[in-house]
């Protein structure tokens, strides 16, 4: 074998290796509890894959017209809603807008994905199951793109008290 030979062949064989003990994302990251919906309200899950496909495009979930949150890729949110009907949307050259009917005490599932449009890709909402959501290994949303009215995953953790100095 040639020098050049063994000097291409030797990192794709490591990197190979690499990739072949590598964990998978599943068994990376913890299992994803979501809370049980507050009482007398209905909860739903909006999600959106990793996939580096459409990743540019906005995921942005708006109900009458207010913007509920962003979903960047591979994120989730739980949103807290009322009983009865919801019409969320997303656009981008074109609106997709999907009619949810919230029931108290249940947890609904919904993932955006992005299609082909005509200019640039389209973001589409979808109903979706748990074993969905559970499968796709995402991180919740926080921070500015957040939802405002979403239920709270996890508690925070009491302030220290100081104690005084003798």
């Amino acid at each position: 074998m040639n020098t050049v030979s063994r000097h291409i062949l030797l990192p794709v064989a490591a990197a190979w290796a690499a990739i072949a003990t590598t964990p998978t994302l599943a068994a990376d990251t913890p299992a994803i509890v979501v809370p049980a919906p507050p009482a007398g309200k209905g909860e739903v899950v909006f999600f959106r894959s990793g996939t580096m496909f459409g990743a540019a495009i906005s995921c942005a979930v708006h109900e009458n017209g207010a913007k509920v949150s962003s979903l960047p890729p591979g994120h989730y949110f739980v949103l807290a809603a009322e009983p009865g009907k919801h019409a969320y949307s997303v656009a981008s050259e074109a609106t997709d807008t999907l009619n949810v009917q919230v029931e108290s005490g249940e947890v609904q599932f919904v993932s955006c994905h992005v299609k082909m449009g005509i200019m640039a890709g389209r973001p589409v909402l979808a109903p979706a199951s748990e074993a969905d959501f559970k499968a796709k290994g995402l991180k919740e949303v926080v921070g500015k793109s957040g939802p405002a009215t979403a239920t709270p995953t996890a508690q925070p953790a009491p302030a220290a008290t100081p104690t005084p100095a003798a």
